[in-house]
């Protein structure tokens, strides 16, 4: 198996595969930390990625986490005011990082637009990746950190992060974090990780349920292409995981990629 090859593992409904992946995220931040001291995650929005943060803040094994030495990053941010409830990271914090003993210095929130950089949402991408690089060892990829997970949600059009089908953003190749102009869905301003950013991490996990993302996944595991299918451009150094429910997985041609165990 590849990299790039993905394991699909589909649980019976959105609530399940929230507490499953749950379980499997404190797991890995736990082995990483095992290993080497820390771990960094990439975090998503949406309602996959909320719930299933929801569903580690209920988790009694969460306090095996040592939260002090997480560093937490983003895919993807709207790009508007700090405090702005459309943020990801404001999300995020009401669902489980306010609860947590978080080291504030690890917490590596994408800018707002009315940080430092204003509405100059290129020069707001520049520093999120300035900020990757300080973060980054000497065997990391582009200058970009060996993350442990980077968690993505795929959208109805099969987008994720901020990479929208035909979008500019998806033929990115040099750059590591971009500024969005015109996205399909609002807010049309944002700032995001590009694929080889993506493509740096050691695991990636693509989150879907519902029936609504039953096509996007079918046609991203369908092999079309990552300009027309962000999706399927999107896969780990190490592994690929596509994390579940039965209605979203229930177009998928059975002949493609036999599921791996939950």
């Amino acid at each position: 198996m590849t990299n790039a090859t993905p394991q699909l593992v589909v649980h019976r409904d959105k609530e399940l595969m929230a507490q499953a992946a749950a379980a499997r995220l404190i797991t890995r931040i736990v082995d990483a930390q095992a290993a080497r001291g820390t771990a960094s995650v990439v975090l998503t929005g949406g309602r996959n990625g909320n719930a299933l943060l929801a569903a580690i803040a209920a988790s009694p094994a969460r306090d095996a986490v040592d939260w002090a030495r997480l560093d937490l990053w983003w895919g993807d941010e709207r790009f508007v005011p700090a405090g702005d409830p459309d943020r990801n990271a404001v999300q995020a914090r009401a669902e489980l990082l306010d609860s947590v003993p978080l080291d504030p210095a690890r917490v590596h929130e994408m800018p707002a637009s009315d940080g430092a950089d204003g509405s100059d949402v290129e020069a707001a991408a520049a520093r999120y990746a300035e900020e990757l690089v300080k973060a980054s060892g000497p065997g990391d990829r582009l200058g970009v950190p060996a993350f442990d997970v980077l968690l993505l949600g795929v959208g109805p059009d099969t987008h994720v992060a901020s990479l929208f089908p035909e979008h500019p953003g998806v033929r990115e190749t040099e750059l590591t974090v971009i500024g969005v102009r015109g996205a399909p869905k609002p807010p049309p301003t944002r700032v995001s990780l590009t694929l080889p950013a993506i493509r740096a991490a050691r695991e990636v996990w693509l989150l879907a349920a519902g029936a609504d993302k039953a096509d996007a996944v079918a046609m991203a595991l369908s092999g079309p292409g990552e300009l027309q299918a962000p999706a399927s451009g999107a896969y780990g150094r190490s592994r690929t995981l596509w994390l579940l429910d039965r209605a979203a997985a229930e177009q998928i041609p059975p002949q493609l990629y036999p599921p791996a165990s939950a």
